[in-house]
């Protein structure tokens, strides 16, 4: 094998396949990149066995080949060689030879038959939308997974077509985030779960917009995401996600509108009182002067604040993580936002008219008569 291309687009397509080698593994393969060069493109390939990447490297094919190389190493080399043609190319005696300008390097590498090919996917079941949505509806979600693997499907994200409509849902407990996107085709009904990691990824190597599409391809054990010169290949996680249409259809007393900007301020002051190991809420007490007041009493101090609102309904006293919170006012982009309540023990529904996202954000027990 023997190739051709810049440094930049080499570094680039290790930097996407990078995210699906295995790092804690007692199979060296599985520690490597493939190149895979045919007479007309040259591959580069990572697998996990649980999530798989391949990527097309614009360059010159010299001489057909595949090789294995251990990853780490691969990208350090091509990371600190100067910004100019790179050539690569392998012995009968599986020896990489990698030449840029004054630089030569020679490292050991493994035979590319014992490389795990990715999974063949049949391309039966399929959805198409922006890069821009998926990175979108990801990145507003992502934040509200488990990362206690003692429930993998909390560790996930659902992914539902229904009715040309896609639904992606997260949750851990304490919050659920859901966001819910029109599709043109109605003839897709799919319900999968998809591992945490894998949507993590994606956020970190789709860069494209608008215009530019990804084909989502569903199957019993797998789902694929196809963009660019891109193909990613992930597992899914097994079992029956969580039902959540009671919490998301619980009658409300109160509704709050209020500037999304303002009001993640005010939490973020707040919290700068709070340790994480304290778990101390922040007091929210909405009366009937269209004002909500905020209170945060730590052993660090206390801050009282207030807040304009527009309100309809009931009083109310309520304690949340203050994380909770900003981590919803963050990956909302509207101007004011609507929240819904109805007691001081019953969950927090954040949500826009055409509920094209819905947080829900349980509170936390307080002593609602010290307030």
């Amino acid at each position: 094998m023997k190739i051709k291309c810049s440094r930049t687009n080499l570094l680039s397509a290790l930097n996407i396949v990078s995210k699906a080698v295995s790092t804690k593994t007692t199979m060296p393969i599985l520690e490597c990149v493939l190149i895979d060069v045919c007479a007309d493109n040259i591959k580069l390939v990572a697998n996990d066995l649980e999530l798989g990447i391949e990527t097309l490297l614009e360059g010159s094919v010299i001489e057909m080949g595949r090789i294995a190389i251990e990853a780490k190493i691969f990208t350090d080399i091509v990371r600190n060689l100067p910004n100019s043609e790179i050539y690569i190319e392998t012995t009968s005696d599986y020896k990489t030879i990698i030449r840029c300008e004054k630089s030569k390097f020679v490292i050991p590498s493994k035979s590319g038959e014992d490389f795990t090919e990715l999974p063949n996917i049949e391309k039966e079941k399929s959805i198409k939308i922006s890069q821009f949505t998926l990175k979108e509806v990801i990145r507003q979600t992502i934040f509200s997974i488990s990362d206690n693997e003692n429930n993998k499907l909390m560790s996930g994200e659902l992914f539902e077509v229904k009715d040309g409509k896609l639904t992606v849902v997260s949750l851990d407990g304490h919050r659920i985030s859901m966001r819910n996107i029109n599709i043109n085709d109605t003839s897709v009904n799919v319900k999968v779960v998809v591992p945490g990691k894998t949507l993590n990824d994606l956020l970190k190597i789709i860069n494209g917009g608008v215009d530019d599409m990804v084909n989502i391809y569903f199957t019993d054990r797998h789902i694929l995401f196809e963009f660019d010169n891109t193909v990613v290949v992930s597992r899914l996680l097994e079992g029956e996600y969580f039902k959540i249409v009671q919490m998301l259809s619980m009658d409300h007393k109160i509704k709050v509108k209020v500037n999304n900007r303002e009001f993640l301020d005010c939490i973020n002051r707040a919290s700068l009182l709070i340790k994480e190991s304290d778990k101390k809420p922040i007091v929210v007490n909405i009366k009937d002067d269209n004002n909500m007041y905020l209170k945060v009493d730590t052993l660090m101090g206390s801050m009282n604040e207030e807040i304009e609102i527009d309100k309809t309904g009931e009083e109310i006293i309520i304690g949340f993580n203050p994380r909770f919170l900003m981590d919803v006012m963050r990956v909302i982009d509207d101007e004011e936002i609507c929240m819904y309540m109805r007691d001081s023990k019953s969950p927090c529904i954040i949500k826009d008219d055409e509920e094209n996202y819905v947080y829900v954000v349980l509170p936390v027990n307080i002593n609602v008569d010290a307030y």
